[in-house]
């Protein structure tokens, strides 16, 4: 099971980036939090904004397609993208989560919804 992060300027961004990697099953779960305040450095000067977290739950089988996925569609220029790994998952959501996994090879460009 993998954990990815990253972060978009509004609810709506969030929601839609979220809701639509669990409907690919691209994501088992997306939590969204937020607002977060988020300080910086950008084009060299300090900034503070409001933003929203996502934390992608996936498996390995899931993990490129949804960093294909959550890379071309987010609007940021520089979007963050950390992933790691868990070390411990309890069986029965590990279990749940594969359920909720695709199984599919994967492919750079995504299916029409």
């Amino acid at each position: 099971m993998y954990i990815a992060w990253t972060a978009v300027a509004t609810l709506p961004e969030a929601e839609s980036l979220g809701s639509t990697a669990v409907t690919r099953l691209l994501a088992a779960c997306v939590q969204i939090e937020g607002p977060v305040i988020s300080h910086y450095v950008w084009q060299g000067k300090p900034e503070r904004a409001d933003e929203y977290r996502l934390a992608f739950k996936c498996t390995e089988n899931q993990l490129a397609q949804l960093e294909a996925y959550a890379l071309s569609n987010h609007p940021y220029a520089v979007p963050e993208w950390i992933v790691v790994q868990a070390d411990r998952v309890g069986e029965k959501y590990l279990s749940w989560a594969n359920s909720n996994s695709s199984n599919l090879p994967f492919k750079h460009s995504q299916p029409s919804l």
